[in-house]
């Protein structure tokens, strides 16, 4: 970052020896500040955020950066169920069902007998499941002969043993075609309450890889193959999202992150006027497995802002602000232009 002698103000932040941002101080004049940092009072520049000596930071930002840099996104899919509330980030502590609320809607997940779908990996297999179904417009999906090659589709590298990624491909891909989704809708009208829901699950059916767990790359005898519950098959293509995969990649290395750019994109298709998010809604909506106590809320607002900083690198178009009451969001343009519908569509089956 570039200095004077008494006074610090905006420096170029390089990646690889290229300019990809800028980087704010404290006392950087509000002229001279990037635009996230002039609307926002209390968010952290992005920038500024992130910078530390870790190889993932640097890994981040140089992801990122290529983003900036290229002429047309590549599209996918999340059904909108995903965008407005989320699974849990780690193994849940109760055993019978985890909740999860945003407003007036309210996501139930019931495990199967392997356990709860947890963080980054099945957030990315619901990514590629819903774009692959708007695709395809089938609920019968081939991912694959080779495992090392579904893997690269995700944006995961295969590596062996029992925390590899092998490992967790395998037994988050089953928790989550083994778990019961249960919807609920809640809301006061004037003529008193009433609830609606439904329940579903991911796949009726699936026949996953079961061999060559030393050799990922080895073709498998039977392609492996999952077969779309009905009631999941509608919700994606009658209600899709469109999201940037480019994005996703980037984000991939936290299950925040993902939900974060994943709600925002959604919010911002339909915004039209200012709305303020507050933390307690944050909290319900995003969850977290701090105490629910003054310390708790506290570390739980520096989370969530951290990781808001790091998908506004991403999402750059989004104006988004971190206060004290919450977050405020502007209207801002979608990070991909619904129109993404029919490009998408347009691509023949394979």
């Amino acid at each position: 970052m570039d200095k004077t002698s008494d006074t610090p103000t905006v420096g170029n932040l390089c990646v690889d020896g290229r300019v990809v941002g800028n980087l704010c101080v404290d006392n950087t004049p509000k002229s001279q500040r990037c635009r996230s940092c002039r609307v926002g009072r209390a968010m952290l520049c992005p920038m500024s955020a992130l910078v530390s000596s870790s190889n993932r930071d640097l890994k981040f930002l140089r992801a990122a950066a290529e983003l900036w840099a290229q002429e047309e996104q590549e599209i996918g899919f999340l059904a909108r169920l995903f965008t407005q509330t989320s699974l849990p980030y780690q193994e849940p502590k109760t055993k019978d069902r985890w909740e999860r609320r945003n407003g007036d809607l309210v996501l139930t997940v019931t495990p199967g007998p392997s356990g709860y779908p947890y963080g980054t990996v099945p957030r990315l297999l619901l990514h590629w499941l819903s774009t692959e179904a708007v695709r395809k417009q089938s609920r019968e999906l081939t991912l694959g002969r080779s495992l090392s090659d579904f893997m690269r589709q995700l944006g995961m590298t295969p590596t062996g043993g029992k925390n590899g990624t092998i490992t967790r491909l395998m037994m988050q891909s089953e928790r989550l075609f083994l778990a019961s989704l249960s919807v609920r809708w809640e809301s006061e009208t004037e003529a008193g309450r009433r609830v609606s829901g439904g329940q579903m699950s991911v796949a009726s059916s699936f026949d996953l890889w079961q061999s060559h767990r030393d050799d990922p790359g080895a073709e498998s005898l039977f392609p492996s193959t999952v077969k779309l519950s009905g009631d999941f098959f509608d919700e994606v293509v009658s209600r899709p999202v469109p999201v940037d995969l480019g994005a996703l990649r980037a984000l991939r290395g936290s299950a925040l992150r993902l939900d974060i750019y994943c709600w925002l994109t959604y919010r911002m298709s339909y915004l039209k006027r200012s709305s303020t998010v507050s933390w307690e809604t944050l909290r319900a909506q995003f969850g977290s497995d701090l105490a629910d106590t003054k310390q708790g809320r506290a570390q739980f607002k520096r989370d969530f802002t951290k990781h808001l900083a790091a998908v506004l690198l991403v999402y750059r178009e989004a104006k988004v602000e971190a206060t004290d009451a919450g977050v405020v969001l502007q209207p801002s343009r979608t990070h991909v232009p619904f129109k993404g519908l029919k490009q998408l569509s347009s691509v023949p089956s394979d």
